[in-house]
């Protein structure tokens, strides 16, 4: 059987730049104000006055040339940025030509190089952030210090991570400068050694380091020389997923001489061990993968990450569950492993989720609070917003534009797609030294064969300035994330913008009949797209994270289960490469990557998790599951609802509000996850009996798997102890069951509910007081008010006098008795 995605995209980056923390500006403008213009200028007379004179205001001349001044300003800012995201507080008109205005220090960055400003004050520095989400999840402040500092925070925790390996010498894994690493009895794996260098994988941070490839080797797919018969990681997605997850807390991420910050992640002192069974060239297989996580469990790991999933539903079973890569995990959970696996990247269409089975977590991938944006700023004044994290040109210059389609060598090259700037070889180095090189992003830079990475060093080879990427057309699926470069660089994303590009080279760039350039006219300068912009619309759920709702059998039949379960940020994740990686081509031969997808949301989650054991050692998965979900929370930074990427009619990008079949409970919050008052816990038992009452699974498939007879005890599948309510088919009443268990000290909890108007909902008791330590029941009585054809969604309140707070997503699709 075939396996696997990676669970890692890059995504369609839009033109959202919202701030963060907004402080006022004062901007000034070239141009003269009332006081002192002359005339001349833009078809206005003079307005100038003498010394001491008196500006008169109500001049025709002087009101029209001041809204003349203010209709510039607003139209600056309006080129520089979205709507909403600053605010004008004044335009000064009279004495100073400018204006203040409230904006993030990254907008004003942007601001500072645009056309026709002179300075940009400010009275505070810019701070820097980098794989920033422990600082967005509030890790360093209010989760690290419970457990001792980041020096100790996930301490003896041990992460096994089944993926395409790991690079052991990459900074995030080193031990040198840290307290030493000491044993850790209940871990028993081993460390293979290095083939070539005949040094162990293990340094005592990554505890545990084993490959597995009988099966990719039977099939024929396994190549020792490239795929590294050995944990060597020579894709990068098992260093990316790992320093996540455990990597040590602030190092450095530097590229091209510039330090975006540094990185950490989320439980810096927690134990690596990796299990390779992921392949660069094929992916891998599951008989692989199962041993990897058999292996893992025996071992003694404490929390599995899985960035993968099935390539398709496998033919011999009939059910979502019972299968040897989901029936292993059950295996896994019931040792008293904590899994977190990455939901998958088919978003944002529904019933697309690889991750789908109770007794596991499902990981959706958010954008977190940052983004990165540069510009272009034409010789006609324009400005056209793009992406390209590089540095900018000189802020006092602008060059010529030069296409590589006029500058080739021989006409005979174009099957090489010169447009691609790929080739340095094939395009005239004279003509575009000291320039900046203009070229097309074409397909084939999604499919990977054509790389950004690759056209600056083209454009650096050639001795350009900068370069320009061009989209000519764009559909769905298509990816823009920024890119680190080391010389001015920016892609264009919006095809409206590109072709006012393309219109504004052909009007400025003389041919002769033949159609050859006589001279490059055109000019242009890019900015400095290296700062992060920080906006208050964090987290959402990102376009490529699959949504629910789950299903229970391959003819899509809904199941009484939500899938995802939480999300987390997975979105533009700075963290580990291995510099044999060859996953991404923007990253070959570097020791960061920033990329995007599922992947990157699983282990934030195992990271997390591993906290929570270390400060809960004996938690079961459920209860480290149903802490992560009852705590995490619907609303984004402004405190609105969440909002989910979606694809519009017109199949460009929109936000609509998000519903737990994108986002399940909501976005992780570890601070209240280490305190969440109560608990749902469920184990094995639990989960057959999910099994077992779950309509159109056979028995037999479920004794063959488990080697256990049915209990119909639970009688309805929703029954299953989760912190969530699902009911996919609700006729008539339904009485739905929960358990919850303090693991605080006495408290009372009030409990009220609230459903959409399709669906009527009670719950009983209204209150109950919980001795520490002491578990009662309550049940949840939802009725068919009227038929819809949707789900109707709603919660579970649970309020404690102690101040912990318990939801509990509801969800059920009424149908006609």
């Amino acid at each position: 059987m075939r396996l696997l995605e990676f669970g890692c995209v890059f995504i369609i980056l839009f033109e959202i730049v919202l701030y963060g923390k907004a402080e006022i500006y004062i901007a000034t403008v070239e141009g003269d104000p009332i006081i002192s213009y002359t005339g001349g200028i833009d078809g206005f007379e003079a307005t100038a006055v003498e010394s001491g004179e008196k500006i008169d205001t109500t001049s025709e001349l002087v009101t029209s040339y001041a809204r003349h001044l203010e209709k510039r300003h607003d139209m600056l800012l309006g080129m520089l940025f979205d709507p909403g995201t600053y605010k004008k507080l004044y335009s000064y008109r009279h004495l100073i030509n400018g204006f203040a205005v409230h904006l993030s220090p990254e907008q004003a960055e942007i601001l500072r190089h645009g056309p026709g400003v002179k300075s940009v004050e400010r009275d505070w520095k810019v701070r820097r952030l980098t794989t920033h989400t422990p600082e967005f999840l509030g890790l360093p402040n209010g989760v690290w210090p419970t457990g001792g500092g980041y020096d100790h925070a996930g301490e003896d925790i041990v992460i096994g991570f089944v993926d395409s390996g790991i690079y052991p010498h990459h900074p995030s894994f080193g031990t040198h400068n840290t307290e030493p690493y000491g044993p850790v009895p209940k871990y028993r794996g081993k460390c293979e050694v290095d083939p070539d260098t005949k040094r162990s994988f293990c340094n005592g941070k990554i505890i545990g380091a084993q490959h597995f490839a009988q099966a990719a080797t039977a099939a024929g797919a396994f190549n020792p020389s490239i795929d590294f018969a050995s944990p060597l990681d020579g894709d990068g997605h098992g260093s990316h997923t790992a320093s996540i997850a455990a990597g040590r807390n602030g190092i450095p991420v530097k590229m091209y001489g510039h330090e975006f910050g540094k990185a950490s992640g989320m439980a810096p002192r927690a134990r690596i061990a990796v299990y390779k069974a992921l392949y660069r060239l094929f992916g891998g297989f599951v008989a692989d993968v199962v041993a990897a996580l058999d292996q893992a469990v025996h071992d003694g790991v404490d929390i599995l990450s899985l960035s993968v999933g099935p390539n398709s539903p496998q033919a011999t079973t009939k059910t979502t569950y019972l299968n040897p890569f989901d029936a292993t995990l059950l295996g896994a959970v019931k040792a008293g492993v904590f899994v977190a696996q990455a939901a998958g990247n088919a978003g944002p269409f529904p019933k697309t989720l690889v991750s789908y089975s109770p007794w596991i977590t499902s990981v959706a991938a958010a954008i977190d609070d940052r983004t990165y944006k540069n510009h272009l700023i034409l010789g006609n004044g324009r400005i056209l917003a793009g992406v390209g994290l590089s540095p900018s040109t000189h802020l006092n210059q602008t060059y010529k534009l030069v296409a590589a389609n006029d500058v080739l060598l021989d006409s005979s090259v174009m099957k090489y797609i010169p447009t691609d700037c790929q080739r340095p070889e094939v395009l005239n180095k004279k003509l575009i030294e000291g320039n900046i090189l203009l070229c097309g992003y074409s397909y084939n830079f999604v499919v990977g064969t054509s790389s950004i990475k690759k056209v600056s060093e083209t454009a650096n080879t050639l001795g350009a300035v900068g370069f320009v990427l061009c989209v000519e057309n764009v559909s769905p699926g298509m990816k823009f994330d920024p890119v680190p470069v080391s010389l001015p660089g920016i892609l264009i994303t919006d095809v409206s913008k590109s072709k006012e590009l393309i219109d504004y080279y052909n009007i400025s760039t003389p041919r002769d009949w033949t159609g050859r350039v006589k001279s490059f006219k055109g000019t242009g300068k890019i900015g400095d797209g290296l700062m992060p912009i920080l906006h208050k619309s964090a987290p959402q759920v990102a376009l490529f994270s699959a949504r629910g709702p789950n299903i229970k059998d391959f003819s899509f039949q809904e199941a009484d289960l939500l899938k995802p379960d939480i999300l987390a940020p997975g979105s533009l994740i700075w963290a580990a490469w291995s510099l044999n990686g060859t996953d991404e081509p923007n990253y070959v031969g570097e020791e960061f990557a920033m990329i995007s997808g599922t992947s990157m949301a699983a282990p934030h989650i195992a990271g997390i998790a591993a906290l929570i054991k270390q400060q809960h050692p004996h938690w079961s998965p459920a209860a480290i599951k149903s802490a992560l979900m009852t705590t995490a929370t619907t609303l984004d930074r402004a405190g609105s609802p969440i909002l989910a990427q979606q694809y519009s009619e017109t199949e460009a990008m929109k936000l609509v509000r998000a519903t737990p079949f994108d986002y399940g409970s909501g976005h992780v919050n570890p601070r209240a996850a280490l305190d969440p008052g109560l608990i749902f816990d469920a184990g094995y038992e639990d989960y057959l009996g999910f099994l077992c009452t779950t309509p159109g699974i056979d028995v037999r498939e479920i004794k063959n798997y488990t080697n256990l007879p049915c209990n119909n005890t639970m009688v309805h599948p929703s029954n299953l102890n989760t912190p969530s309510i699902t009911i996919s088919h609700l006729v008539g009443t339904q009485v739905v069951t929960r358990t919850v268990t303090n693991v605080a000290e006495e408290e009372t909890y009030v409990i009220t509910a609230r459903m959409q108007p399709a669906i009527a909902i009670e719950v009983n008791p209204p209150a109950m007081t919980l001795k520490a330590g002491a578990s009662r029941k309550f049940t949840v009585t939802l009725t068919v008010r009227s038929v819809t054809g949707i789900y109707s969604f709603g919660e579970v309140l649970m309020k404690g006098s102690r101040g912990h707070k318990v939801r509990v997503p509801v969800l059920a699709n009424g149908y006609p008795r």
